[in-house]
């Protein structure tokens, strides 16, 4: 006779480890409602205070990958990458085609703006007509015709995980480090995908401040995803400034676009992270000089080409990356935040940056809230910046005199001026 899922659920509750069979079955009853909403909730407060070993958490993973439909590609390496979440993270705009172009397939799904962190999905929707969300034959389609498409999960793709994670979200129960790990892999190996680069952030804009937390996840994810028999490379990396010198939709947008341009110098530390994910990228897939392979394929515009295929086959313009301009509108107001000192950049609050951005209504407090998608923050002096009294820290774009002035304050307070600096290293760890 099979197990009452309360019986499951007291089990995990005395720290006992489930097998796959129980823990397949409590993610049956999470896709097909037939574990409640209470019970989903008692057994998530269960985990976040017994914990799963490996083995558990593998086979969480995979009953939440094959919850819903799974995805099949005729031909690969079929890879892609994951971000932990973080400020000016623009990476997945430029790393996607970069991938495509060197002949890998790319069905990124990626998800909107969490907390403090932008959203890849936001970004996109800054372009008129970009769908991201395509039924499955038209994602099918989209890959064909541009080696790459960045979209959201549909609700058929791991969809105990899309109900778990709507109740760990009002049960004070996300920060689970298995619980997290099996969200991000469930829905990455049920898109059918051969090999995963993940970037692992840590510093004050990433959600695990400590370099330990970072790393743990880190080892986490990579143990699971081998269990689960899809070859993954995690790198650690700095947050503690924003990535790209931008902040906010449509002004992250734009610094992607000149680097998919092949302007490297424009965002530097995009650039590298940009190189160094989808080399290791490349080499799960034994694609070897993988790192001058995307150079070139960036420096050719055929990385640039690929990210055009596929804005127009997902309802986007069809000469959006020529003309951009024509289709971003700028923020009403526009202006510099001036250095308060001479003295050099030393070091951001990155969070509160963030912060800023959903204070100018770029980002989301509540999941209903509507985004405006041109504010934010470009240019931002980087860490070592030297800079006179006046000069530009960063430029602020609002939708009011007030905002501007609002977001200026707050962008101030999260700089800290000094005679030097330290500028930390963006690649922290190759796991």
């Amino acid at each position: 006779m099979p197990m009452l899922y309360q019986d499951l659920i007291g089990l995990k509750r005395d720290g006992t480890a489930l097998s796959p069979a129980q823990i397949a079955a409590l993610a049956r009853g999470l896709s097909d409602g037939t574990l409640s909403d209470a019970q989903a909730g008692a057994l998530a407060m269960a985990i976040v205070l017994r914990g799963m070993d490996a083995a558990e958490t593998a086979a969480l993973t995979l009953a939440m990958r094959d919850s819903g439909q799974k995805l099949h590609w005729d031909h690969g390496p079929v890879l892609d990458k994951h971000s932990t979440g973080g400020v000016g993270d623009t990476v997945s705009l430029v790393l996607a085609p970069a991938l495509a172009a060197c002949g890998a397939v790319v069905p990124m799904i990626s998800g909107r703006g969490l907390g403090h962190t932008g959203g890849t999905l936001d970004k996109l929707e800054a372009i008129p007509g970009y769908t991201v969300a395509p039924d499955p034959d038209r994602l099918r389609a989209v890959v064909a015709a541009a080696g790459c498409a960045i979209v959201g999960a549909s609700a058929d793709l791991a969809p105990a995980d899309r109900r778990f994670y709507a109740i760990r979200d009002v049960t004070a129960t996300v920060a689970s480090q298995p619980l997290i790990v099996a969200s991000i892999l469930s829905k990455k190996l049920a898109a059918g995908v051969e090999g995963l680069v993940l970037d692992v952030k840590t510093g004050s804009g990433a959600f695990m401040r400590l370099a330990e937390d970072a790393r743990a996840l880190a080892q986490a994810l990579v143990t699971v995803a081998a269990r689960a028999g899809c070859p993954t490379r995690a790198v650690l990396s700095d947050m503690s400034q924003p990535l790209a010198p931008a902040a906010g939709n449509a002004v992250e947008l734009r610094v992607a676009l000149d680097s998919l341009r092949g302007s490297p110098q424009a965002a530097p530390r995009l650039a590298q992270m940009v190189l160094t994910l989808g080399a290791e990228a490349l080499s799960l897939a034994g694609i070897d000089n993988g790192r001058a392979r995307l150079e070139a394929a960036l420096a050719s515009g055929a990385a640039a080409e690929h990210f055009a295929r596929m804005v127009t086959a997902l309802g986007g313009p069809s000469d959006f990356l020529e003309r951009p301009d024509a289709y971003l509108p700028p923020a009403p107001v526009i202006s510099a935040i001036p250095a308060p000192q001479a003295g050099v950049v030393a070091g951001y609050d990155t969070r509160a940056i963030g912060q800023a951005v959903i204070g100018l209504g770029g980002g989301r407090r509540a999941a209903c809230d509507r985004i405006d998608l041109r504010v934010g923050f470009a240019a931002i002096a980087p860490i070592g910046a030297t800079v006179a009294k006046g000069d530009p820290l960063a430029l602020v774009h609002a939708a009011s005199e007030a905002a501007a002035w609002q977001a200026c304050a707050a962008f101030l307070a999260a700089c800290e001026m000094a005679d030097t600096a330290q500028v930390p290293e963006l690649v922290m760890e190759i796991l």
